[in-house]
């Protein structure tokens, strides 16, 4: 039986990333891509015109499947502070060094592709305002049940907070440790008081 146009889409979307999570968007070439995702090179164009349509589709698959992971773990019954910690300790636990390949994109491919492609990059920023709104959300929701003290606004706290964990992320890969991600923890839980 014939699997389905977007089950090979998304089969080809997520060897892709695993690929490009390790290696970069410019270190992986299409040849490989549909070799591991075991499809036809004419497959791949039935999908994607070209690599950077491609990239783009990529960020998007990344971001709708980040995005509701973000939702379920701001959802429940917790305080505001407690889901915000929740959602940052998990950020520590999944990009650690110890982790398969499939890693955060906007980490990995971020610095990269921001240059070679405007699309990836629109792609990128609308991704992560997103993230940041939804972390501004959290804020706003701890500031209002009091376990968020900071008089700080929830838009540019939210920003701050998210440019930490991003160079925490950076910085453990740089220096092939977690202490990045301690420093950020112990660093969110001080702007939060």
């Amino acid at each position: 039986m014939k699997k389905p146009a977007l089950d090979t889409r998304q089969h080809i979307l997520e060897v892709a990333r695993t690929l490009m999570t390790g290696k970069g968007y410019t270190a992986v070439g299409l040849a490989e891509v549909v070799a591991a995702a075991g499809v036809p090179k004419g497959s791949f164009y039935y999908y994607f015109k070209s690599k950077e349509e491609f990239g783009q589709a990529l960020l998007e698959n990344y971001f709708s499947a980040y995005l509701a992971e973000i939702d379920a773990l701001f959802s429940g019954p917790a305080s505001g502070a407690e889901r915000l910690m929740a959602y940052f300790e998990h950020w520590a636990t999944t990009q650690g060094l110890d982790l398969p390949v499939d890693k955060c994109l906007v980490v990995k491919l971020g610095p990269e592709v921001c240059d070679l492609s405007e699309g990836m990059r629109q792609v990128l920023r609308q991704g992560t305002d997103a993230v940041i709104s939804r972390i501004a959300r959290c804020i706003v929701q701890g500031q209002g049940d009091g376990s968020i003290a900071t008089p700080m606004p929830a838009p540019p706290l939210a920003e701050s907070l998210y440019q930490l964990w991003l160079g925490a992320s950076l910085l453990g890969k740089v220096n092939r440790h977690g202490a990045p991600f301690e420093t950020a923890r112990l660093t969110t839980q001080q702007l939060l008081r």
